[in-house]
């Protein structure tokens, strides 16, 4: 399902990829104009570079990115509160729905690949999990990382809070129909987690790779370990598209078309490496 939604947007940007970078210089029509971005917490860090990077080359133009979650941007955009969602998930059958009512038109602009990291603290000796113990963690079933070889010492689980689109791909990848026990403590942001994480030895939680450094340990998931090559070939189990959504597809040669295929870029790609995500063009 995922790789049939990213070959329909593939289908939609296709030409695109060369003259983006030429359109995005001079796509602004005279006089101010607003670009105001809502949603994920992991797709906003590349939003607010594409940002910067549009408004130097555009200076009659406003940009502001608001990180909140998936959830909030599917709800602005079909709010008509901004042009573009950022989610780390695709948009939901319900969220649609209300699209329709609102006479509303959600279109994916897949922008790059992310992996959804099961992580520990540096300390932790454990290398590996499986995603049915994930499941079992995250569900109250193992309870001491001596159950996995580790330590005598209670686990402290960390998730997303369920507004987020990186919960939302964990619960599908990893919880499948079980639900999280009563004992799991949520946090509203990647940072948040990576934060909590770092700073209790017996935690685990989940983050994108960008989100990865040496103050955590990436644990590998069925025995692949999250990276550049493994997320953009599909092969770590938790794999998954970041998009940007807009009330229909853009009018060519429009300043919200040229921000929304930056991503095709060279200086595109660039960003998106820089922020430690996997970008879907190979320049």
């Amino acid at each position: 399902m995922e790789a049939r939604r990213i070959a329909v947007v593939a289908g939609l940007v296709a030409g695109a990829t060369l003259a983006a970078w030429a359109a995005f210089a001079v796509a602004s029509e005279a006089g101010k104009q607003t670009l105001q971005i809502e949603g994920s917490t992991t797709v906003g860090p590349i939003a607010e570079a594409f940002a910067e990077a549009f408004m130097k080359a555009n200076p009659n133009v406003q940009i502001t990115v608001k990180m909140t979650g998936s959830g909030d941007g599917a709800a602005a955009l079909i709010d008509g509160r901004g042009q573009i969602a950022t989610m780390s998930r695709f948009m939901k059958p319900a969220e649609y729905q209300k699209a329709v009512e609102k006479n509303v038109t959600p279109c994916p602009h897949a922008v790059a690949m992310d992996g959804v990291c099961a992580v520990v603290h540096p300390s932790n000796p454990l290398k590996a999990i499986t995603r049915v113990q994930l499941r079992d963690i995250y569900a109250g079933k193992i309870t001491n990382w001596k159950d996995l070889g580790g330590p005598d010492m209670p686990i402290v689980v960390i998730s997303r809070d369920t507004s987020s689109g990186t919960y939302e791909v964990f619960a599908e990848k990893v919880m499948g129909k079980d639900k999280m026990s009563e004992k799991v403590e949520y946090v509203n942001s990647n940072p948040q987690a990576h934060a909590r994480i770092k700073t209790t030895a017996g935690a685990i939680g989940y983050v994108g790779l960008g989100f990865l450094d040496a103050s955590v340990k990436a644990l590998t998931v069925d025995g692949v370990a999250p990276s550049r090559k493994t997320i953009a070939t599909g092969v770590y189990p938790i794999s998954r598209p970041l998009f940007f959504f807009t009330n229909g597809y853009p009018e060519l040669g429009s300043t919200l078309h040229s921000f929304c295929t930056f991503f095709l870029t060279e200086k595109g790609q660039e960003i998106i490496e820089a922020k430690g995500f996997v970008p879907l063009t190979n320049y």
